[in-house]
């Protein structure tokens, strides 16, 4: 059944890292994929510029939690300019691959960081 997937896809889907939501968060960003109905949420914490804490919730498939898990592995600890370079590329190369059919999974990822930059600096403006 997981044949197709790449051992880091498997580790990160049976082991997702920084799953859950967050309280306190100071940005949160959705984004889902009406190709296969999946839906991420992201939330941050960010200090100094720093994404300093980062974690998720996702409905999705295999690869959806995968791309997840590893989208907040590659943008913790990053500022938030080099949060905005991650790319679907980068999450899927992260993931040694993923199948052909598969590959929206990582849009996922990079599309809910990218929005939960922007509800963050959208907050952080409007409070001065």
């Amino acid at each position: 059944m997981y044949s197709q997937y790449s051992t880091k896809v498997i580790e990160h889907f049976m082991s997702p890292h920084n799953v859950g939501s967050m309280v306190d968060y100071d940005g949160k960003g959705t984004y889902g994929d009406s190709n296969c109905g999946d839906s991420l949420t992201i939330y941050i914490k960010v200090k100094d510029n720093i994404i300093e804490d980062i974690s998720f919730l996702v409905f999705g498939c295999t690869a959806s939690i995968a791309a997840s898990s590893m989208t907040t592995v590659l943008a913790k600890g990053k500022t938030l300019e080099e949060a905005l370079k991650i790319t679907e590329q980068d999450i899927v190369d992260a993931l040694d691959g993923l199948p052909e059919n598969k590959l929206h999974c990582s849009n996922l990822g990079a599309g809910a960081l990218k929005n939960a930059i922007k509800d963050y600096k959208e907050n952080k403006s409007k409070l001065g």
